[in-house]
């Protein structure tokens, strides 16, 4: 069914278009029109008689065919422009329609070659990202011209069919696809291609298809070499290819001879060659300084050009040059979302948090920007690294107004997960994965991890199993999460089955063996980590797995085999790193193990690392053991970098030492230089308070916790403080603050420092009180029924003092007995001397 002719009135007629013929009159004047005609000719007149029969012979004979041919090429170039704006807008299934009916529609006249219409449609999926449907219309348009499908005529190929199918080629990375097409060109034109097109998207396609793992880097060199005529194009491509074999200095000697034979580098060259420069192993920065020069000196068409900003920024920021990247950010008359991205991804890339949620900050006052997902996923990652949970929470409360809490992207999510678990609010992190419409592996294992991370190994290992009820498969991250949960429970049946599981469906986990190794040491099977460590090749050990076979010796207490391991590392030429050095250090006892840690310092300052922040907290702690608090303080204070960590660790070495009064003031600077403490830093300043005696300012810190710092009190600062109470003989305070606790002071060892306190106090009313409350805690512990018994020792109340040598015995009728135990061995020896020892014994 023919279609309805165009609306051609309403197009603009140019010089290429010859207006339609006058329409014919209607069908009940034409018998009045004829009359009045032959009337007309018969009047003497023969100038208007002349006119009349030019307008019969009008009517009669047929149109000039060449006018004609014009006139109806005006559809088809309609048709053509309708293509381009419906791929323009996205709607390449319409597209698809009007070429499908364009192309069924017959022709009572010549057309030319719908060449332009499959082109169209084929460059409209190759702009759309759609490159496996272009090569589906490109294998169509060959298959209509093979069988002569087409009623308009066959489809031929031409060039900027051939080049659109490669670019398909190239974004879907189909190598064979590309090279069936190339053999197809050769064929064609029996010869290289002499096209200046065709060789560009040869060469791009080749680029991008090939990986650079399995092919040579002068593959695409020498195809290079072979064209005819080289233009920037081809240059660009060949500098790409250089980035992506991670070979920078070859990209830019390439760059470098470009500039030199004369032609002129666009901006999507400095684009391309603007990460090599970050890649170079010395980082240059002199090599992006003269790049950044030949910007300015192009003019403006560069500098304004907001990929060229893009890249020059992140360019810098990948150098840690973030004063230079601010500069050609500020600089910049125009600033599009991608540009902020970069700078406030260079912030966080280099520790500037606070900068690039200030940047957040100005993006949200301005009406010329608006943020996107990416600005702020790398928001919340400073978010994260701060653990500033009121600004996260004012994040989550703006994404939540602007997009709601069911649309949130996926990836901000995850973010969002990270960042409350970063700040120590799990419970949150879990409510919103659970209110997640849809969740991914990624959400999965941030979860996990979340957990494993946080110390709640168990609950994370318990999501695992849900995770695969759900019908997510576990992947290398999920295993590297397991194998961390297996690591700190000790649990080395866990540990077992991740291994197994990784071996039997063929999961490729980057540094399987250090992982490994480190759980197998930590579940306490250092020869099974050490079987791991010596089976793997030498070439094959990294630096990681030197430094978990180190740090596997040092946790376990072997620190001469510990020593042996690093004596081996140097002799093999390999360089310890600061892992190494921070992993080494505990092995240095204090009896003996000063002149050990000192040659690891000189070690360090040797190998300039002494100034990272985890080798000078390992020092710190070092010389706090060995006695030398001094030397400790000296290298606390010559440090340029200092974390919570490293706060923390001073803190505790001068609690141990009795130097309250120092830890406190060293607080006082943690607070001023914007250093935020967590748990661990309050345990170790109100144990420090409890040994030098400072109970008001103990008190004091305990009492701050949550309300200044935000930090919920755990077992362990309960503990202290009731240490620091019973220490100044305030042991009924004491008493009454375990009592107010609730639920969180069912604690045995809370009740366990009280009931020392009255020991030491002769507090014996007090401490059978504590111990009842302690037995119905339910820990039948022996040290608590011997402490009783010391404390109606003390009291001299000889009637009691067996009472918890009894209990300790009806305790452990609850036990199996030692006969079951050992019957795991068949000694008759040994189940002798393990029932002698279930008998009670007299204290005497």
């Amino acid at each position: 069914m023919a279609l309805p002719p165009l609306p051609l009135h309403h197009v603009t007629r140019t010089a290429h278009f010859f207006p339609p013929p006058p329409p014919p009159p209607p069908p009940s004047l034409l018998p009045a029109t004829l009359a009045a005609a032959n009337q007309e000719a018969k009047h003497p007149n023969h100038r208007r008689r002349g006119i009349l029969l030019r307008h019969e012979k009008q009517q009669e004979q047929p149109q000039d065919p060449q006018a004609r041919v014009k006139r109806n090429n005006y559809p088809k170039l309609t048709i053509r422009a309708r293509l381009s704006q419906l791929c323009k807008e996205g709607r390449l299934d319409a597209a698809r329609r009007l070429l499908s009916d364009s192309l069924a529609r017959p022709a009572p006249t010549p057309t030319p070659t719908p060449t332009l219409l499959w082109n169209t449609l084929l460059i409209g999926y190759v702009c759309n990202s759609l490159p496996h449907e272009a090569l589906r219309l490109y294998a169509l348009m060959n298959s209509s011209s093979s069988h002569h499908h087409s009623r308009h005529g066959c489809p031929r190929s031409d060039a900027y069919t051939y080049s659109s199918a490669l670019k398909a080629c190239a974004d879907s990375r189909q190598l064979r696809l590309g090279k069936s097409i190339h053999c197809h060109l050769i064929r064609r034109s029996r010869a290289t291609p002499k096209s200046q097109i065709l060789n560009n998207s040869l060469l791009n396609m080749y680029a991008s298809a090939l990986e650079p793992e399995t092919s040579p880097t002068d593959t695409i060199r020498l195809l290079f070499d072979r064209m005819p005529k080289r233009n920037v194009v081809a240059w660009n491509t060949l500098i790409g290819w250089y980035v992506r074999c991670c070979r920078p200095d070859r990209a830019l000697a390439r760059f470098r001879l470009m500039v030199e034979v004369g032609i002129r580098p666009t901006p999507v060259s400095f684009v391309t060659v603007f990460p090599a420069v970050a890649a170079t192993e010395e980082g240059n920065k002199l090599y992006g300084d003269v790049l950044y020069g030949l910007i300015v000196k192009y003019g403006h068409h560069y500098v304004d050009d907001q990929f060229v900003i893009s890249s020059a920024v992140l360019m810098y920021a990948q150098l840690s040059d973030v004063q230079s990247a601010r500069r050609i950010f500020d600089q910049a008359n125009e600033k599009n979302t991608q540009v902020w991205n970069t700078m406030i991804g260079g912030y966080v890339q280099n520790g500037g948090h606070g900068e690039a949620l200030a940047l957040l900050v100005q993006i949200l006052e301005s009406n010329t920007v608006d943020p996107d997902a990416v600005t702020f996923l790398s928001s919340l990652m400073a978010v994260s690294q701060l653990q500033d949970l009121g600004l996260g929470k004012q994040i989550h409360a703006y994404l939540i107004k602007e997009n709601g809490s069911l649309l949130l992207p996926l990836v901000l999510c995850n973010a969002l997960i990270v960042m409350y678990s970063r700040c120590g609010k799990v419970h949150v992190a879990l409510e919103l994965f659970r209110r997640m419409p849809q969740r991914d592996v990624v959400s999965w294992n941030t979860m996990v991890s979340a957990f494993v991370q946080n110390g709640l190994n168990l609950e994370g290992v318990s999501l695992v199993y849900e995770m695969q009820k759900d019908g997510v498969s576990v992947d290398a991250v999920t295993a590297a999460a397991l194998l961390s949960a297996a690591s700190n429970l000790g649990d080395i049946m866990m540990g077992r089955e991740t291994h197994g599981y990784l071996l039997r469906h063929g999961v490729k986990l980057d540094g399987i063996g250090s992982y490994l190794i480190d759980m197998y040491a930590k579940s306490g099977s250092v020869e099974m980590a050490r079987r791991l460590f010596d089976g793997e090749q030498a070439e094959e050990r990294d630096t990681v797995t030197w430094n978990a076979m180190i740090a596997g010796y040092t946790q376990s207490g072997q620190t001469e085999l510990a020593t042996a391991v690093l004596r081996k590392m140097l002799k093999e030429c390999r360089t310890p790193n600061a892992v190494t050095l921070a992993s080494i250090l505990p092995a240095c006892s204090p009896v003996g193990g000063i002149r050990a840690g000192r040659e690891v310092h000189g070690f360090a300052v040797r190998g300039y690392v002494d100034e990272n922040v985890f080798v000078g907290t390992a020092l710190i702690d070092m010389y706090s053991r060995c006695g030398q608090i001094s030397c400790a303080e000296r290298m606390f204070d010559g440090m340029v970098e200092k974390n919570t960590v490293t706060y923390t660790t001073m803190l505790s070495g001068f609690g141990q030492h009795g130097l309250g009064e120092k830890a406190l003031t060293l607080f006082s600077s943690m607070r001023e230089a914007g250093v935020r403490p967590d748990g661990i830093t309050f345990v170790a300043l109100i144990s420090g308070c409890s040994s030098s005696g400072l109970v008001d300012e103990g008190v004091a810190v305990y009492e701050s916790m949550e309300e200044e710092y935000g930090v919920v009190a755990t077992p362990e600062h309960h503990c202290c403080v009731v240490d620091l109470l019973g220490r100044a003989g305030r042991v009924e305070e004491a008493y009454e603050l375990a009592k107010g606790l609730g639920d969180d002071g069912n604690y045995a060892g809370i009740w366990g420092t009280l009931l020392a306190a009255c020991r030491v106090h002769r507090k014996l009313e007090l401490g059978e009180s504590v111990a009842d409350r302690l037995f119905e805690i339910g820990k039948e512990s022996a040290g608590y029924h011997v402490l009783l018994s010391n404390v109606y020792a003390a009291e001299r109340n000889w009637d009691n003092v067996d009472r918890g040598c009894w209990c300790d015995v009806k305790a452990s009728e609850s036990r199996p007995r030692c006969e079951e135990w050992a019957s795991i061995d068949q000694s008759p020896h040994e189940t002798d001397s393990f029932h002698y020892a279930s008998r009670p014994l007299p204290l005497w």
